[in-house]
């Protein structure tokens, strides 16, 4: 959960404006659900799932994404933000150098379960 999270992260803006319009959901849908997955990582380090060199990056993600939460500008929420907000561009340089350390690839971009 926490890669595919991390993968949809990583992915250019275009692909990543394709896949939110696929499941018609905000910009901000990529973040919480990094969110969400990120909650696991202390876990998956100690299962030996995922190295632990890669919790600073993990946790670098977070605080851009809490960053931009905390502020005002609802801008940096549309998708249009995603190729242009430099909050969405250090998030996604970040979430690839995850990718190379685990060895994942950055794409194809994973399903997303929708609970309405």
């Amino acid at each position: 959960m926490l890669i595919e999270a991390v993968v949809v992260v990583a992915a250019d803006a275009s692909a990543q404006v394709t896949w939110l319009g696929k499941y018609d959901v905000p910009p901000d849908e990529i973040a919480l659900s990094f969110d969400d997955a990120f909650r696991l990582a202390e876990r998956l380090v100690e299962d030996g799932q995922l190295r632990r060199g890669v919790l600073p990056s993990l946790r670098m993600i977070d605080e851009v994404f809490s960053e931009m939460t905390q502020d005002t500008d609802v801008g940096r929420w549309t998708r249009e933000a995603l190729s242009t907000d430099p909050g969405w561009g250090r998030a996604r340089q970040l979430a690839r150098e995850v990718l190379t350390a685990e060895g994942e690839e950055t794409s194809p971009l994973p399903g997303l379960r929708i609970i309405r």
